[in-house]
C-alpha cells in the first residue's frame, strides 16, 4: 500500500478511536486491536502529527501517582474523519472500476 495512502488511513483510525471519549496510548492501541495493529512507537508518532495539526488536544492527568497524556478530539479532527468518509466513497467507485472485469469473469 502507498505509504502516503496507509499513513492518512492510520491518522483518521486514531481519530475513530477517541471520536466518543478521550483516551490514552495503551488504550488506543487496545481499542484498534481487533482491526489493526499498530506499534507504540506508531501510535505516538500519529499523535504528534494530529496534535500539531490541531486535530486533537492533549492533557496530563494523574493516575496511579503518574502523569497519563489524555487525547480529545477536536472539530478539525471530526471534521478530518467526515472528509475521509466523502473520500472513502470515491475510492470504493474507483475500486469498483479497476475489478469491473474480474467481477465479469466470475
Amino acid at each position: 500500500m502507498d505509504i502516503q495512502l496507509k499513513r492518512g488511513i492510520l491518522d483518521v483510525c486514531v481519530l475513530a478511536a477517541i471520536k466518543k471519549e478521550d483516551s490514552y496510548g495503551y488504550k488506543i492501541i487496545k481499542d484498534m486491536k481487533p482491526y489493526i495493529e499498530l506499534s507504540e512507537s506508531t501510535l505516538y508518532t500519529i499523535l504528534k502529527r494530529l496534535e500539531v495539526a490541531n486535530m486533537l488536544i492533549v492533557r496530563n492527568v494523574e493516575h496511579g501517582g503518574r502523569l497519563r497524556k489524555y487525547y480529545h478530539i477536536t472539530g478539525e479532527g471530526l471534521k478530518r474523519i467526515e472528509d475521509f468518509k466523502e473520500e472513502w466513497k470515491e475510492m470504493m467507485s474507483i475500486y469498483q472500476y479497476v475489478t469491473r472485469e474480474d467481477d465479469a469473469n466470475e
